[in-house]
């Protein structure tokens, strides 16, 4: 384990037997290099608004998906073969390590290594589907790892960063990434303003995410039968919900369109294949309860058995 030199001032918290709820609590202390990518709006699983519900308390973290679980399994060895192949040690940081200045920027690094030309780098292993390669070729590496990276390097103060990544469970590259300084003060800024929300409890602008539906369900539950007049930019709201529609609705039918010829190339054939990709169109039975047949059979126990719920219906007219 490395905690020591330069790196210990940077150390919010040793991870030496630390469960896995207690390291959830302090992740939640700050922002970590895997938030930076739902800051910027690319990450496709979750919104800067569901990030900010985790932050606040108001939600619990989602569980790591099946992909995650076997980056972990795999590091110790993608971080053996990255030593095979270039004789360079990595080390093992088992602390959650924070920015000297600003403390909510909190990193995990996979490890640190001795380079003999820049020093102290930062190590970081990766595993990725076949279907991801072409994010990996050349200089390339996907967006949201470089903005991870980044981070960390701000947080340790590091140049370089040394990223391995195993794709397809068969196929071994590794890559170095430079500091970036300009990149980086755009992170701070864009950090510094999302913990700004965090600690004023305010949440930061609603998206169309579920997360931003969620919140208002939460902030506003019932409606009070009172009518407001709405200010001016109602209208542009509304002229977006129409148009969001009217795209929406010409999207369900390009998309059925194509449902409806792919079930023709089928036929009675439950699976097609081309290429990469699957397509599947089987018979499946399910079984339904009939409630309207149990109100009619049994009329005087079935009011016992219903429960109420309540929403709040949104329309436009």
């Amino acid at each position: 384990m490395l905690i020591g030199g330069e790196l210990l001032k940077n150390v919010l918290v040793s991870t030496v037997n630390m469960s896995n709820v207690d390291w959830l609590k302090y992740r939640n202390k700050g922002i970590g290099g895997s938030d930076v990518s739902i800051l910027c709006g690319i990450n496709k699983y979750k919104s800067a608004v569901e990030l900010w519900m985790e932050k606040t308390g108001q939600i619990e973290p989602k569980e790591a998906g099946e992909a995650a679980y076997w980056g972990t399994v795999m590091e110790p060895i993608i971080r053996k073969e990255f030593t095979s192949r270039t004789n360079l040690k990595v080390k093992i940081v088992k602390a959650i390590l924070k920015h000297p200045k600003h403390s909510f920027m909190l990193a995990n690094v996979d490890g640190i290594i001795k380079d003999p030309i820049c020093g102290e780098c930062i190590f970081e292993a990766k595993t990725a589907s076949v279907f991801k390669q072409n994010d990996w070729e050349d200089d390339r590496i996907p967006e949201e790892y470089t903005l991870q990276i980044q981070h960390y390097m701000a947080v340790t103060g590091y140049n370089r960063t040394f990223i391995a990544v195993l794709i397809g469970g068969n196929q071994f590259k590794y890559k170095t990434i430079e500091r970036d300084d300009e990149l980086i003060e755009m992170i701070i800024t864009l950090e510094a303003n999302f913990w700004g929300h965090v600690l004023s409890n305010t949440p930061p602008e609603l998206d169309g995410s579920q997360a931003s539906s969620e919140l208002l369900s939460r902030l506003y539950p019932e409606s009070n039968n009172s009518k407001i007049l709405l200010p001016e930019e109602a209208k542009g709201l509304i002229d977006q919900y129409e148009i969001g529609k009217e795209k929406e609705k010409v999207a369900v039918e390009i998309k059925d369109e194509a449902v409806n010829k792919l079930k023709s190339l089928l036929g009675n054939n439950e699976c097609g294949v081309i290429e990469d990709r699957q397509i599947s169109w089987k018979s499946v039975t399910s079984e339904r309860f009939d409630s309207k047949k149990f109100q009619a059979e049994n009329a005087e126990v079935y009011k016992d058995y219903i429960s109420k719920s309540s929403c709040r219906r949104f329309t436009i007219k």
